[in-house]
């Protein structure tokens, strides 16, 4: 390893060198500081009520403990950005399998699991080939160790959901770690969660204003063409905009390219979401879990990145 890897994998000195991750974290900063302050305005002015107060500041507090674990990854160093991407690949197919009843078939989990840890070991070894290889090695160890129970009955629905467990954890938030290994990554990674976070909020707040007619009313009831339109709209913006100082000096800092980028973001990110919203309504639960307070589940947070990580990349 030499020194220029090393300050990459585990260098923070250099952790607010890009404009970009400065801005974002001191903005992000500032909204936690304020967010406080314009809830109780609006409980003082009674425009929300105790319910609600109570539901938004439980939503702040668990943004409180996210931010920080989401951020200081990034900030501390690729190695550290991998390490986690790889942790929440776990946690989330800890969720999924529990959600689905998965985690009974110990021998699919196993290789699940392996799959997931063996895949962020090819990218904190920046392995690519190996990386791409895991997919189809991981699916074939899935459908062979199923075989061993012996249980014909039910063999397609196992071996499915166990493939559908590693592409969603391994290999598609996989992608999302191997975007460390970029040199450029810390804002890369900060604009690819700031522009999903804000493409749920765009998409929320137009849908409530402008929206009418549904966009998917048995996948998920609240969700308008409006809203979806919105979020379209104004996450390409967004990106356009802070897309050309992260991308600045290098050909995708084109407008163009900024745009194709923030509509793949936008629309990749909204099938994500109505993708974990089909299979929540397929088993007949409101939320994958209830791991963070306010949210639900890890898998109901992240569900928008699951499909933006390896379209980004």
């Amino acid at each position: 390893m030499n020194a220029v890897s090393r300050e990459r994998l585990f260098g923070y000195d250099q952790a607010f060198a890009h404009p970009v991750t400065l801005a974002v974290t001191l903005a992000l900063v500032g909204v936690l500081l304020l967010v406080p302050l314009v809830i109780g305005l609006l409980s003082w002015r009674g425009r929300i009520g105790t319910g609600q107060r109570k539901e938004l500041l439980q939503r702040y507090y668990s943004w409180l403990v996210l931010t920080p674990l989401l951020l200081g990854p990034i900030l501390l160093g690729a190695a550290w950005t991998i390490v986690g991407v790889g942790v929440l690949s776990l946690l989330c197919y800890r969720e999924y399998a529990r959600a689905t009843g998965l985690f009974r078939e110990k021998a699919i989990s196993l290789m699940v699991v392996l799959g997931i840890l063996v895949i962020t070991f090819a990218v904190l070894d920046n392995w690519y080939g190996f990386f791409v290889a895991l997919t189809p090695l991981t699916i074939a160890a899935i459908a062979a160790v199923a075989i061993l129970a012996d249980r014909p009955k039910g063999y397609i629905q196992r071996v499915a959901l166990g493939i559908l467990g590693f592409a969603l954890f391994g290999s598609c938030l996989g992608h999302l770690g191997y975007l460390a290994n970029d040199a450029n990554y810390r804002p890369l990674m900060i604009l690819l969660f700031v522009s999903v976070e804000l493409n749920d909020v765009f998409a929320y707040v137009t849908g409530k204003t402008l929206g009418h007619r549904k966009l998917a009313v048995n996948t998920s009831p609240n969700k308008t063409i409006g809203g979806a339109l919105g979020a379209l709209v104004l996450t390409t913006l967004l990106v356009v905009g802070i897309g050309w100082f992260v991308f600045r000096g290098t050909v995708l800092a084109g407008v163009g390219y900024l745009m194709v980028l923030g509509v793949l973001i936008s629309v990749v990110g909204q099938l994500g979401d109505l993708m974990l919203s089909s299979i929540k309504r397929d088993l007949g639960v409101k939320d994958m879990a209830a791991t963070i307070p306010g949210h639900g589940g890890l898998l109901d947070r992240f569900d928008s990145i699951l499909l933006v990580a390896p379209a980004v990349f």
